[in-house]
């Protein structure tokens, strides 16, 4: 209903004033009208208010909300979710340009990493190209500053090919969990002043892309999780590690009853262990009890091939590390490094603090890794088929920690090779207290 404040009401009002008015001059100068001229006034009133009804009714349906057409940044939603649920690259950078120059009113749209354009579409594409090297010093300074800057004429582009038509834009930095991973930017062929439109929907476009990135790492990141504990379980359950353990095993029962029932019960403990993981942390001394296990096992078929050493800082055993981190780095180290070396071998593990993290390292002193290899060895599927590759333990320290928390390999052919694993203890403060948290809420 309209309120009192409305043009409808204040018009009703104004009416009703009218009509009393003619009615009481009536009444005064001409009595004997009186009566009919109430009843035409009374008429008038009647048709005036349906009219007002039927005006509001309909104007309220015209305008409904769900009628109108969808805000440009909310359409470019609609049509890019599905497209950057697969990450920001050369494609789909290219096809969400697409999308917002389809949508928006500009001459032109960009969209860059750090380094490089992703995407561009529109006037100046000659030259402004996908792949190619960031050209312009004023998205530079985006980068660098990490705030969003207006571009009046060419001059603040400086774009280096002369006659390049775009000669304003709105330059708007891309964040994702709070990391600055490019830009979008919205282009003018004319000077002076952007209208305020344009700048609104680059802000919005460009925080609307920095959320659906963050959605798509998180689906990437369960995907990699879901993925990280079927591999944990297969090398868990590896049948060669199984076979091999086993015939180790019946040799010794042939020779050390005694050795091999002890290693028989070390053999269940570690499956036993394996098997009831559940989440995606232990502690570092939960950690340490399985790889010990797995150790005992490892040196029983190795023998004085195999050394460990094995630093421990004590203040650190109850840190939380994420599940089967450890294990597989040491598991490579002998079998890529020690093994393939002629005589004894050592795997040296650390775990020390150093201001604010743990620093865990696993160096062995075995072959080491060719360095035509070395670029290869993080990335993804490199080493699949031998239990959990040191790809899969990079990326899921990545996705815990942030892109500055992933493996860092140090290799010498010959010498051997050191693989540090850095863990911020603010991490596990957080955790803590979330535990502590849910075990009051409980309580209560």
């Amino acid at each position: 209903m309209p309120s009192m404040e409305s043009p409808t009401c204040k018009t009703l009002l104004c009416w009703c004033v009218i009509f009393a008015i003619t009615l009481a001059a009536i009444y005064l100068w001409q009595p004997q009208l009186y009566a009919a001229v109430a009843f035409l006034t009374f008429s008038a009133l009647l048709s005036t208010l349906a009219a007002i009804y039927i005006f509001t009714h309909w104007h309220s349906h015209r305008h409904n909300p769900v009628d109108e057409p969808l805000d440009p940044t909310l359409r470019i939603a609609n049509e890019t979710l599905p497209i950057l649920r697969r990450g920001l690259n050369e494609e789909t950078a290219g096809y969400t340009a697409e999308i917002i120059r389809r949508t928006a009113d500009v001459a032109a749209v960009a969209i860059t990493d750090r380094e490089k354009v992703l995407a561009y579409i529109g006037a100046g594409s000659n030259h402004h190209k996908a792949g190619l090297p960031i050209m312009t010093l004023a998205t530079k300074e985006v980068i660098r500053t990490g705030e969003i800057k207006i571009v009046r004429d060419g001059y603040g582009l400086d774009c280096p090919v002369p006659g390049c038509p775009l000669q304003s834009a709105v330059i708007v930095p891309l964040l994702c969990k709070g990391e600055l991973v490019g830009t979008v930017k919205l282009y003018q062929t004319q000077q002076g002043e952007l209208p305020h439109a344009v700048v609104k929907l680059a802000v919005g476009v460009a925080q609307l892309l920095g959320m659906q990135m963050e959605l798509a790492e998180v689906d990437r990141q369960a995907q990699l999780v879901t993925k990280a504990e079927l591999d944990a379980l297969q090398a868990q359950i590896n049948p060669h590690f199984l076979f091999n353990t086993l015939n180790t095993i019946i040799m010794f029962s042939r020779t050390n009853p005694e050795t091999a029932r002890r290693l028989l019960i070390r053999l269940a403990s570690f499956f036993r262990h394996a098997l009831k993981r559940h989440g995606h942390f232990n502690t570092l001394k939960e950690e340490m009890e399985y790889l010990n296990t797995y150790l005992i096992l490892e040196r029983a078929r190795f023998r004085d091939k195999l050394r460990v050493v094995r630093e421990i800082d004590d203040e650190l055993l109850e840190c939380k590390v994420p599940v089967l981190t450890i294990q597989p780095l040491v598991e490579n180290a002998i079998k890529h490094g020690i093994l393939p070396k002629p005589g004894q071998g050592t795997v040296q593990i650390t775990a020390s603090k150093h201001e604010d993290e743990m620093l865990i390292v696993v160096r062995d002193d075995g072959v080491g890794i060719d360095i035509e290899l070395q670029p290869k060895v993080l990335t993804p599927g490199f080493g699949s088929g031998n239990g959990v590759g040191l790809s899969n333990v990079h990326e899921r320290l990545k996705g815990l920690y942030g892109h500055d928390y992933g493996l860092r390999i140090v290799s010498v052919p010959g010498e051997g090779t050191s693989i540090y694993v850095r863990i911020p203890l603010s991490y596990n403060t957080l955790e803590r207290e979330g535990e502590t948290n849910e075990a009051k809420s409980i309580d209560s």
